[in-house]
């Protein structure tokens, strides 16, 4: 097969990838432009440094930010998210500073097991996971993902997603049955939701696993959509639900002091 020498990397770019490559090469430019000093970004910026036509960059972002690795700012502006961070960090062998802090100060606090969770897609996934002083221990672990419906960080989570969007995440996965507390109609889950608006912090009372009780609380954006949460693990046995409900003064704090940093 015949190359011309002339032909650079936007030529390769116009014609000579996969699908699946122009995709992703389209997305990753994106991405650099969003991280880029300076932003937000306006989408007109991004398009012109990412060199993707308006639409697919349009679109492209709209992906980005459901996955959390852009975050959609006031006046149609786009930023890092909170996924993107985490990578960052990941790569570079720590984390923002003060989360560390945050999440052990709530540990300290109530003596019990903490987790910071990132939502993503129709999960959630446990990005930090710290001990209680308990003589147990769970099962749970960094990089499980969970579902949003039978844990307390998801229901939190559910609780400030628009409820076209929740009845869509329904559709999509359905509400499968963990342990015999699990809600598992529409109706059921809905009325739940309600309740955690009203009171700021959801709960998992064996729903998700036997004998694990949680309180969890959503960590919200500037433009108050969830990104993650935060919740406080025990066991049954050991705590009652009237103690653990104890807990949301502090744990509210926590997803306060946290969202700045995510």
């Amino acid at each position: 097969m015949s190359t011309n020498a002339d032909e650079g990397p936007e030529a390769v770019r116009a014609g000579r990838t996969s699908a699946a490559g122009s995709a992703l090469e389209k997305s990753l430019r994106i991405l650099e432009a969003v991280a880029a000093p300076g932003g937000p970004h306006r989408l007109a910026d991004v398009t012109a440094a990412a060199a993707v036509p308006k639409s697919s960059t349009f679109r492209i972002l709209a992906s980005l930010i459901d996955q959390g690795y852009v975050r959609q700012e006031p006046e149609s502006r786009y930023g890092v998210g909170p996924r993107l961070r985490l990578l960052s960090a990941l790569v570079g062998g720590g984390e923002p500073p003060g989360i560390g802090r945050i999440l052990d100060e709530l540990r300290q606090t109530t003596g019990q097991t903490v987790h910071l969770a990132l939502y993503s897609g129709e999960t959630i996934t446990y990005i930090r996971k710290l001990e209680g002083d308990q003589p147990f221990r769970t099962a749970s672990r960094v990089g499980m993902r969970m579902p949003l419906h039978t844990t307390a960080i998801g229901k939190s989570i559910l609780a400030h997603l628009p409820a076209a969007e929740v009845r869509d995440l329904i559709a999509a996965t359905g509400l499968p049955r963990r342990t015999p507390h699990t809600l598992t109609t529409a109706r059921a889950l809905h009325a739940r939701l309600a309740e955690v608006r009203a009171q700021g912090f959801a709960l998992d009372d064996e729903e998700n696993e036997p004998t694990i009780r949680c309180i969890g609380a959503a960590i919200l954006d500037p433009a108050g959509r969830p990104v993650g949460g935060v919740s406080v693990t025990t066991v049954t046995f050991l705590v009652s639900r009237e103690e653990i409900e104890a807990y949301a003064p502090a744990l509210r704090a926590a997803t306060e002091a946290l969202a700045p940093l995510l």
